[in-house]
């Protein structure tokens, strides 16, 4: 009887930690594994390229080149989907005479491996380190976006390589700050394998920084952003839109890609 009063409060808490963890990661991360299309739907050459991670983990990325450019961006997409879905942001950014280069996390489309926090930041210094091996992107000009999920991951990546300027759009603060707006209670930091935590990295970040959120996300608050952009040093903007958190830049229309390229052509 003693035994079973102390082995059962154990299994029960043991049982909570493995379904907290479970169910952490079932709700950061949705990746889908089929590419639905490639640049060249969209009327862009580019290359299909497949590239390699410190531990090990192929990963595969498209590489959109503009007419003689000397800048880079290096797109780091959001949580759901893979690269196939981001063509319409990939398009934009060719069109201001922007090189492209996206890579899918592991796990995502054609990359292998696992996805997990330590996983998407590796993820992303190979994909930089990618660019600075090609001979036709000037390491100068290399500038880092992230949209939603991805730009904490392109916040850690400005915090330990050299970027020319960093963009983040619909970016959350960290997993604890959104699950407690999602749960309405703050769970202690010991209890999540995630931390995401974007505000206390992104005051390590001395290149230029354009923070883009919409008033009307409705999953990242706009709060998030804010608060973003007030704990990051100049030079920084802050580029507000309306919309909901898939659509906003979609709705913002020509004045988002003008927006970018303004903010581009006054730091670079």
């Amino acid at each position: 009887m003693m035994v079973a009063r102390i082995l059962i409060p154990i299994a029960t808490v043991l049982f909570i930690w493995v379904f907290l963890k479970y169910f952490e990661r079932k709700n950061i991360y949705f990746p889908t594994k089929i590419i639905e299309i490639t640049p060249e739907g969209v009327g862009l050459k580019y290359e299909d390229v497949f590239f390699k991670t410190e531990d090990g983990v192929t990963l595969n990325g498209w590489f959109i080149p503009a007419k003689k450019s000397e800048l880079t961006l290096l797109f780091c997409h959001g949580n759901g989907g893979n690269i196939s879905h981001r063509l319409e942001s990939i398009k934009s950014f060719h069109n201001i005479g922007l090189n492209v280069f996206i890579f899918d996390y592991r796990e995502y489309g054609r990359s292998n491996g696992r996805v997990s926090e330590e996983g998407t930041y590796l993820d992303a210094l190979a994909a930089y380190n990618y660019l600075l091996s090609r001979e036709d992107v000037n390491r100068d000009g290399i500038i880092v976006f992230g949209r939603s999920l991805g730009g904490n991951v392109a916040i850690d990546l400005a915090t330990k390589v050299e970027v020319s300027a960093l963009i983040c759009e619909g970016t959350f603060t960290s997993i604890m700050d959104m699950t407690k707006d999602i749960y309405k209670v703050r769970i202690p930091a010991r209890f999540l394998s995630h931390r995401y935590d974007a505000l206390t990295r992104i005051k390590e970040v001395d290149a230029p920084k354009l923070i883009i959120h919409s008033r009307d996300d409705e999953m990242i608050g706009f709060e998030h952003g804010k608060r973003l952009f007030e704990a990051t040093k100049e030079p920084k903007e802050f580029y507000k839109l309306r919309g909901g958190h898939n659509e906003a830049f979609l709705i913002a229309g020509e004045e988002y890609p003008e927006r970018i390229k303004s903010f581009i052509e006054k730091y670079l």
